[in-house]
């Protein structure tokens, strides 16, 4: 498994990098939309109904309606700062109330997990903050310095890469106390601390190397650690809804990793919390 999960992620890595710095940018949003479609139809799985196509129907309509609703160029998204980080302060409180979820399964699963208006509702408030948060990022000064919301997206990309690189390997090495047993009894503690130094140590080597601008390094690092922290939480969000459900993963798209959503959970959370933190801190 460990050997299909690195050949996937070295196939995947570099087409990911090479898009986020080498699409059009009306492509690269046509690409992140894709995403979340696919992300949204298999959160369908995750849903108590007995038709996935009759639940998807919601989240999609939501999705139009902000495509029209917002603009989706460079220009606008830059413009519009404001909006980026309203639906960014939406995704992280989202995340807030995920966490109290995750604290306490199973036992307040009860006003949730039958209800499929509620779980699409989860849905929509995890994909769609995730969409706007790379799309205003890539965005970020595009007409100044093109390259700029290329390298944030990117950071936020390798601060998630880098949190579960060194909570996998700490956690294999000298994990002891579980962080969530009832929701992800692999994880712990001692990982979840491995990857958030991790992820601290790439953020100042990428904010030196690519000269991303910030008041100070040790205000990045907060920022870094902040986001590092809250990707764990989509990861175990992830798997507790999973778990209600009875589903191993989300899909099969990708060998050794599972469905998409299964490859961008913990950055659903990161994006938000970073590009709110980043737009207001730096």
């Amino acid at each position: 498994m460990l050997k299909q999960r690195v050949l996937t992620a070295s196939v995947l890595g570099p087409l990911v990098i090479a898009g986020i710095f080498f699409l059009p940018f009306y492509i690269f949003v046509m690409v992140v939309v894709t995403i979340v479609l696919i992300g949204h139809w298999e959160w369908t799985k995750f849903i108590a109904a007995t038709s996935r196509c009759e639940v998807i129907i919601l989240p999609a309509l939501v999705l139009i309606g902000f495509l029209l609703a917002f603009p989706v160029d460079f220009s606008g998204l830059n413009i519009s700062t404001i909006n980026g980080c309203l639906v960014a302060l939406i995704g992280t409180i989202w995340w807030l109330l995920a966490t109290v979820m995750v604290v306490k399964y199973p036992k307040a699963t009860s006003w949730w997990s039958n209800n499929s208006v509620l779980q699409q509702i989860f849905g929509i408030l995890t994909l769609l903050p995730f969409l706007w948060s790379v799309l205003s990022l890539r965005a970020y000064e595009y007409n100044f310095h093109p390259y700029l919301g290329a390298k944030l997206v990117l950071l936020v990309c390798l601060l998630v890469w880098a949190a579960d690189t060194g909570a996998y390997f700490v956690g294999k090495c000298f994990g002891k106390r579980k962080m969530a047993p009832a929701v992800s009894p692999n994880k712990t503690i001692e990982g979840m601390i491995g990857g958030l130094i991790a992820s601290v140590l790439v953020a100042a080597v990428t904010a030196k190397y690519f000269a991303i601008p910030s008041p100070s390094l040790s205000v990045l690092g907060i920022i870094a650690l902040i986001t590092s922290f809250s990707s764990v939480l989509g990861d175990l969000a992830e798997s507790m809804f999973k778990r209600v459900a009875g589903v191993k993963d989300s899909g099969n798209i990708l060998p050794g990793h599972g469905g998409i959503l299964d490859r961008i959970d913990s950055l659903t959370a990161a994006f938000p919390v970073f590009t709110l933190l980043y737009f207001w801190l730096a």
